[in-house]
């Protein structure tokens, strides 16, 4: 089996359809998180940059879902396959 990745682009588009089915503001986002300003969310948004661990977290709370439902894998059959299955193959 090969390591898992991430498609940082639908990554992105998946937090930006999470965000706008909730009818929450890309400001919202930043203030919930606490940044100063809203650039690291349209970072994500874009698929240029990943949320940290906490960032996902957090992002997992205020969408009510769990992190594996906003991270987009590379190969789908890695979706389909329990974590700790992938763990073991690491």
């Amino acid at each position: 089996m090969e390591y898992p990745l991430l498609d940082l682009k639908a990554t992105g588009e998946r937090i930006r359809k999470l965000r706008i089915e909730r009818h929450i503001r890309v400001e919202d986002i930043s203030s919930y998180m606490g940044f100063e300003s809203p650039q690291a969310v349209y970072k994500w948004q874009r698929g240029d940059s990943l949320p940290t661990v906490d960032n996902l977290y957090a992002l997992s709370r205020l969408f009510r879902i769990p992190i594996d439902n906003i991270l987009v894998p590379i190969r789908e059959e890695d979706a389909s396959l329990p974590l700790h299955i992938l763990e073991l193959s690491a």
